[in-house]
């Protein structure tokens, strides 16, 4: 596999290219008036009566104007009164994320480096398959978790994503895809599987995924959109109160010692104790799955034991939920990048890992790794990151000393 990255981007030199001067100036305008991209339908629908004075129907056409159009100009949104356009130029603004590079790699994946502020990126991914495309959308700007196998926890982490930020990397993608929400669908997926935990910045996300199911957002129905935790207990029971989307679960161990090591979140929440949630989650909703991530390490996670007690911990799950088939296993090769300790396991071992699963009865598909000559495959997302934390000086340090480059 491909271990070849993009050059180190720097987004104010990148920026001037491509206008970032009069980037920054509408950003600075934009913040001083309120970003429509920043609200769901029933907030949107509050600013239009409670900020406005405007029937909340007005809302609705302008939902439709910017999600299923593309449109951003209030002057071009014919359908709406001049006073109430004027108001709008004057309270409001429609500002996406600043495309600073997209790149596609040679099976379709598409990648946008999208600027967050003048300081931070992030990396969006979309991949088409056979009858659906699918968005890998971001919630922070890198990511605290630091789980040991993933190059994003390698730029540490800055801050959380607004519902703004989250919801305009769809914007972005669905305009340069041409996807026209009910009728021309190119988007027909989206998972909270980009930089950072999702789960760490709720309220922010709940919004944006619920912009993405309404029909007048993208249309996307609740399965079609997944959000992806490394194990936040507390939240996926909120999650479970609040919204209907398809769970899934970075597992990739089924020991407690080994988990810790790998995802070290669970030295705070064990498997005992995410399995509780997930059976939680799952009850909720008769006929719902969770889908549980197991990214597969050479000779770390990989082993004949480590499937037999993966199926041991998935037949409970299903037995708790009283379902066939509730926990569904995502086998995902490792993607390297510069500096890990971890290699990707040989194709025979596998399919021999797979082969134990799926003679114990389990539904495991071995993911296709996509878009990793352009280092979009999973695990392998960085953007641009003004770490407040310590860990991606310490990732340089340890490069230098072993004379590995971070071509990143």
């Amino acid at each position: 596999m491909s271990e070849t990255r993009a050059p180190v981007i720097d987004i104010a030199l990148v920026g001037e290219a491509v206008g970032a001067r009069d980037s920054v100036a509408a950003a600075a305008v934009a913040a001083t008036r309120t970003n429509i991209f920043d609200f769901d339908r029933a907030s949107l629908e509050r600013f239009f009566e409670e900020e406005l004075g405007e029937k909340k129907f007005r809302a609705q056409q302008v939902m439709k104007w910017i999600h299923h159009r593309y449109v951003t100009d209030f002057g071009e949104m014919t359908d709406l009164g001049k006073a109430l356009r004027a108001k709008l130029e004057d309270r409001a603004v429609v500002h996406a994320p600043q495309l600073i590079f997209d790149k596609e790699s040679t099976d379709g994946t598409h990648k946008w480096l999208l600027g967050m502020d003048p300081k931070n990126a992030i990396e969006t991914v979309y991949i088409p398959d056979k009858g659906r495309g699918t968005l890998c959308v971001s919630s922070q700007v890198g990511c605290a978790l630091n789980c040991q196998f993933c190059s994003t926890a390698t730029q540490g982490f800055n801050r959380n994503l607004s519902t703004a930020e989250i919801i305009g990397q769809v914007w972005v993608a669905a305009r340069h895809l041409g996807n026209v929400p009910h009728q021309q669908r190119k988007l027909t997926n989206v998972v909270m599987m980009g930089m950072g935990e999702p789960l760490a910045n709720f309220d922010n996300v709940v919004r944006a995924m619920s912009i993405m199911r309404d029909d007048l957002g993208y249309g996307l129905a609740n399965k079609r959109v997944t959000l992806s935790t490394a194990g936040m207990v507390p939240m996926i029971d909120r999650l479970g109160e609040v919204s209907d989307v398809s769970l899934a679960v970075s597992l990739h161990a089924p020991f407690d010692a080994l988990r810790s090591e790998l995802v070290p979140l669970n030295k705070k929440y064990p498997i005992a104790e995410l399995m509780d949630a997930c059976v939680r989650y799952a009850l909720r909703k008769r006929g719902t799955s969770v889908t549980f991530e197991y990214t597969l390490m050479k000779d770390v996670n990989d082993q004949p034991e480590h499937a037999r007690g993966l199926v041991k911990l998935l037949r409970e799950f299903d037995r708790r939920v009283q379902m066939k088939d509730a926990a569904k296993v995502n086998l995902i090769p490792f993607n390297p990048f510069p500096g890990t300790r971890f290699a990707r396991p040989t194709d025979e071992a596998i399919r021999a890992f797979q082969k134990q699963l799926n003679n114990a009865g389990m539904i495991a598909p071995v993911r296709r790794t996509r878009g990793d000559d352009i280092d979009a495959a999973c695990g392998q997302l960085k953007g641009q990151v003004m770490d407040r934390t310590r860990r991606s000086a310490e990732h340089r340090k340890r490069l230098q000393e072993s004379g590995v480059s971070d071509a990143a």
